[in-house]
């Protein structure tokens, strides 16, 4: 395998990045946690999407340690959208810095903090923690994945392997990971032309991760999202053997060509020889 990625940023030297990545994603996540969901204030978005002083406070978090350490890397946050400067070519860091506000605000623990590195408009790198849980999933595309156990004084536990699953054989149902906040018919339909399939209700970017480490076969959002949501659970999966395509099996791009930067669709596949059969 070549070591050489591309806009000049090896393998090698992406590697480097996960550590301190890693970090940033486990305080943003404590930087959640810090905020009572009791008492926070809660406003809506142009789009009637919820933000908290928590999005605030983890991306906060972020804005300052990627500034500090990686200066020359521009980075697109979902709460910082009045500074992106479209389209991006190179690399540019991903950020959403709490996906599934929902999930948040509903005192559920499936809301994640992601951090994605694109490159030349594919997710190469992607951390998503879930402080909640305790996990922090990773991978770097060409190195494989991982899943991390994440302490209660936030101190990070060994790693573990993760590798996607090979798609069902004939007569063995999917396992469809589906969003318990956002479904649409298209979706539904995709997934019933899977006899039998079980449909897994999980909230956030937490869907993209259970691929990855085998636990579901396929996520199908056959309605818009944004980049930030997919691209960090993006990488991790491709990282673990798995592929994010439209529904042609076209790639997903990244980086604000489309306007709003939105996703108009994707499927991401724990088996990538499944995709033509989708």
């Amino acid at each position: 395998m070549s070591n050489h990625g591309v806009a000049g940023l090896s393998l090698d030297a992406a590697a480097e990045l996960l550590a301190p990545l890693t970090e940033l994603v486990i305080r943003a996540g404590a930087a959640i946690l810090a905020v009572n969901r009791n008492v926070m204030t809660v406003d809506g978005k142009a789009d009637g999407s919820p933000v908290t002083e928590a999005d605030l406070a983890a991306d906060a978090v972020i804005a300052e340690g990627l500034t500090r350490l990686y200066p020359e890397i521009p980075s697109l946050s979902e709460e910082r959208l009045q500074l992106a400067k479209p389209p991006y070519a190179g690399n540019l860091f991903l950020i959403d810095p709490l996906d599934g506000t929902k999930e948040f605000v509903a005192g559920r623990n499936e809301f994640t903090v992601n951090i994605a590195l694109v490159v030349n408009g594919a997710p190469l790198l992607g951390i998503v923690g879930a402080p909640a849980l305790g996990l922090v999933w990773r991978g770097l595309v060409g190195r494989g994945a991982e899943r991390l156990r994440i302490g209660p004084d936030f101190a990070v536990g060994a790693a573990t392997p993760i590798f996607s699953r090979p798609a069902p054989s004939a007569g063995t149902p999917w396992v469809a990971a589906v969003s318990r906040s956002h479904g649409d018919p298209r979706t539904e339909a995709f997934i019933a032309a899977r006899p039998g399939a079980v449909r897994m209700e999980i909230g956030s970017a937490v869907k993209l991760c259970r691929v990855a480490e085998g636990a579901a076969d396929i996520y199908p959002r056959l309605a818009p999202t944004s980049e930030w949501d997919v691209a960090a659970g993006q990488a991790v999966l491709v990282a673990a053997g798995g592929r994010v395509t439209d529904a042609c099996g076209a790639p997903v791009r990244f980086g604000g060509n489309r306007a709003d930067f939105i996703v108009p669709e994707f499927i991401a596949w724990g088996d990538p020889i499944a995709v033509q059969a989708g």
